[in-house]
């Protein structure tokens, strides 16, 4: 399949049903990375999805890409650019709908994959435009209900489910913050699994084969 020029730069594995609208995947990468870091995870997923890596629109010096900025400073410490997050919030699903116009996607069938920084806008998009996503895969993330849109709490939420993931021993994101994920989906009644395994900021191979068990039952 030739990829279709989209505001988002994206790889793109075709599904293997060959008529009709395919169940899709729209992976979204962490912090630094760029599209084909997730991508890898690919050939291993089903066949019958079509599989979408985009990349943030952010470009980082000297290489990778982020959804918003980071800034590590000495005195104000560790913060996020909440704003810019928003913004990328407002592309992802503006990114979303243009996939559904350019790609055979069932669109009652869309599920975000998403790594640290992605887990982050893949909580964000779904939480406000639940209609739009079945399913979330956040791994090595939490929620940030600050980019979430305003009075969220009040959407439904009754088609979205979520898997969440977080290393025990993760010193990029700790895993304090993660654990209050389920926390909240349990409080909005959103069906949900929270899973944790002993590596850093990463994907144990356990991980991947709960995760993937997880979203074939769900296609």
């Amino acid at each position: 399949m030739t990829t279709i020029p989209l505001s988002l730069t994206h790889l793109v594995r075709p599904s293997t049903i060959t008529s009709g609208k395919a169940p899709t995947l729209i992976m979204l990468h962490g912090y630094g990375s760029d599209e084909y870091d997730l991508f890898s995870f690919a050939s291993e997923l089903p066949g019958e999805l079509l599989i979408i890596s985009a990349r943030a629109p952010y470009q980082l010096q000297p290489y990778g890409n982020a959804w918003y900025a980071i800034n590590f400073d000495s005195v104000q410490g560790k913060f996020s650019d909440n704003e810019q997050a928003k913004e990328s919030r407002i592309a992802i699903s503006n990114f979303l709908d243009e996939v559904i116009a350019n790609y055979p996607v069932d669109k009652d069938n869309i599920t975000l994959l998403g790594f640290s920084q992605g887990t982050i806008l893949s909580y964000a998009v779904a939480l406000s435009e639940p209609s739009k996503i079945k399913n979330v895969i956040a791994l090595s993330g939490y929620i940030n209900t600050e980019i979430i849109t305003p009075e969220f709490e009040k959407n439904d939420f009754s088609g979205l489910s979520i898997y969440a993931s977080h290393g025990s021993q993760d010193q990029v994101i700790p895993v304090s913050w993660a654990r209050k994920a389920p926390e909240l989906l349990k409080e909005l009644g959103i069906e949900h699994t929270y899973s944790e395994f002993p590596v850093g900021h990463g994907v144990h191979p356990q991980n991947f084969t709960e995760l993937k068990k997880w979203l074939e039952e769900r296609l």
